[in-house]
């Protein structure tokens, strides 16, 4: 399956420099270079129940502090709130009269006391805002009582500004109320958190990894694969997730800590070298465009932040300058990604160096399809990821309320390089020789082969050199010969113990159960085998093995 030409419109935009931080590392681009685009969102709250010294003058002088800065700076920003906050006086006075070039103003929907009993609903929760899933998020409500919560917002919104907003954010909104707020009051962008199992009680996990996608109309944690099926508002990832580090954080538990550009976490955002570290992969290649969300929400208090932003906004600024990154609203984001996209376009992340100097290199890959992940250790390598997207994979919260104070959001697994690991056993799709033995590599270099196409060429020790090529529905593994005769495999292999998803499997696909739903993955050149001690192994034809993940239909 391919996409067809006019379904991606081309970006015209042009660079003549290629910036570098110090990279040791070989990349190849063509002159037509996709942009890089920063947003710096900052989401108020009025109140914050789990510190008593965070007060409502703390949290107010917080996005003084915010405004103040990026005034200096003369940067676009967005402003997103909650409804309590809305409300405000303090706050409608400031946001109106700042200084700044650009400031958007949208919502942040996290649910509050004031919001729901505007709505003409009973509040729940045990504080005027209450962070547990039921109650402090649109998951916790009926549909009917969602759309009543957007109806109040909107008309409250308007009634202070003048219009409606534009731009609608949250750790995770459901499709249903983001649906209704496209449908209704078209609305131009959202965003959402980034991929974490467990923080703060909220799992989103397998989905499109950075940058952007359009929704399912039943999961909006799920990319949609037609445009005749999804909602037409583009979805950022958010917080600037450390592309090596974030994943295994936390690995062999069930909670993952925070390694991101959130300016008050020391070894991310509030780190100089790893700031300047995450700006320079922002512009390693990359497919149609990359992008990084700046910004802190205002219950981190100013002195936690203000070390982590006086690094990063004079970054962000002399990139700016250089034209190497673009900064903007969400809802200018928004609106440009629907200019240029009329379906999800396929996008990568790559980091090829490492801040913490231990070896590693990793690129992301997404598209409306699937997900994939490849990371290089020393001079092991491993597929630590791969997830599918499909459409019709109803999200828990489509039609009825979350009762658990906890949210989980997933998609479905071929390869998972954390749940399916343990410390010492590390789940992932490896090259193999024929006695199944893991081969040593060297350095990566990825290229850019055309607007949508990504590739990965490596090469063994012995003198193998191999090539991964990513298409949006399919990615190929290909070995050119060289040095001595290769005989090679994908193999996946799992920590023992592990509940897996796979269900049956022949020579052409793999059959697989996830909650309830199947999904099949299909090896459209090579062949699949079982081999003791291993999950599979896919054997190469003419040294080339092309998997399908824009299968649909049932098999087997």
């Amino acid at each position: 399956m391919t996409t067809p030409r006019h379904a991606l419109k081309t970006t015209t935009l042009f660079f003549t420099i290629i910036f570098s931080l110090n990279c040791g590392h070989s990349l190849q681009l063509v002159a037509q270079t996709p942009p890089r685009i920063i947003n710096i969102i900052n989401f108020i709250r009025q109140s914050e129940p789990r510190d008593r010294a965070i007060t409502e003058d703390v949290l107010y002088e917080t996005v003084v502090q915010q405004i103040k800065q990026l005034s200096e700076y003369q940067l676009p920003a967005t402003f997103l709130l909650q409804y309590d906050a809305l409300i405000n006086p303090r706050y409608q006075t400031l946001l109106k009269n700042n200084s700044m070039p650009v400031c958007e103003i949208g919502a942040w929907w996290e649910i509050t006391q004031p919001h729901v009993e505007a709505a003409g609903l009973n509040w729940r929760g045990r504080y005027s805002w209450d962070w547990h899933a039921d109650v402090g998020f649109a998951t916790g409500y009926s549909p009917k009582e969602r759309e009543q919560l957007v109806d109040v917002y909107m008309e409250k919104f308007k009634s202070i500004f003048g219009k409606y907003p534009a731009s609608v954010g949250s750790w995770f909104i459901d499709a249903h109320s983001l649906a209704y707020m496209y449908d209704k009051y078209h609305i131009a962008a959202s965003c959402n958190c980034k991929d974490q199992i467990g923080t703060d009680g909220y799992t989103l996990w397998g989905g499109y990894w950075n940058q952007a996608y359009y929704p399912s109309r039943k999961n909006a944690y799920m990319p949609a694969q037609n445009e005749t099926t999804q909602i037409s508002v583009p979805i950022f990832r958010m917080l600037g997730s450390d592309p090596i580090y974030q994943y295994d954080n936390g690995l062999g538990g069930m909670t993952q800590g925070v390694v991101s550009l959130e300016p008050v976490y020391k070894g991310g955002g509030a780190n100089r070298q790893w700031v300047e570290w995450f700006f320079n992969s922002l512009l390693d290649p990359t497919l149609n465009f990359n992008y990084a969300q700046a910004g802190q929400e205002n219950s981190f208090t100013w002195n936690q932040m203000k070390q982590g932003l006086e690094i990063q906004i004079p970054l962000i600024d002399s990139l700016r300058k250089q034209n190497k990154i673009r900064v903007e609203t969400l809802e200018a984001s928004g609106k440009w990604f629907k200019e240029q996209f009329s379906v999800t376009p396929p996008t990568a992340f790559s980091a090829l160096s490492d801040v913490r100097n231990e070896g590693n290199k990793t690129l992301w890959f997404n598209s409306r399809y699937y997900r994939a992940n490849l990371l290089w250790k020393d001079k092991s390598f491993r597929f630590r990821d791969i997830h599918l997207f499909d459409e019709n994979f109803k999200s828990d919260y489509l039609t009825q309320a979350g009762t658990s104070d906890q949210c989980v959001y997933t998609t479905l697994p071929v390869v998972d390089g954390f749940l399916w690991s343990t410390r010492s056993e590390l789940a992932g799709l490896r090259i193999v020789d024929k006695n199944g033995n893991d081969w040593e590599f060297g350095m990566p270099t990825v290229s850019r082969l055309s607007e949508n196409v990504l590739q990965v060429e490596f090469s063994t020790t012995s003198g193998q050199t191999f090539h991964i090529i990513f298409y949006e529905d399919r990615f190929e593994v290909a070995c050119t010969k060289g040095g001595k005769e290769a005989a090679w495999a994908l193999e996946l292999k799992t920590a023992s113990g592990k509940e897996l998803p796979f269900q049956k499997m022949n020579e052409n696909e793999i059959k697989a159960s996830f909650k309830g739903f199947e999904y099949a993955i299909a090896c459209k050149k090579g062949t699949l085998e079982n081999v003791p001690g291993s999950v599979f192994r896919i054997l190469p034809i003419e040294n080339k093995i092309i998997m399908d993940c824009a299968k649909r239909e049932q098999m087997i």
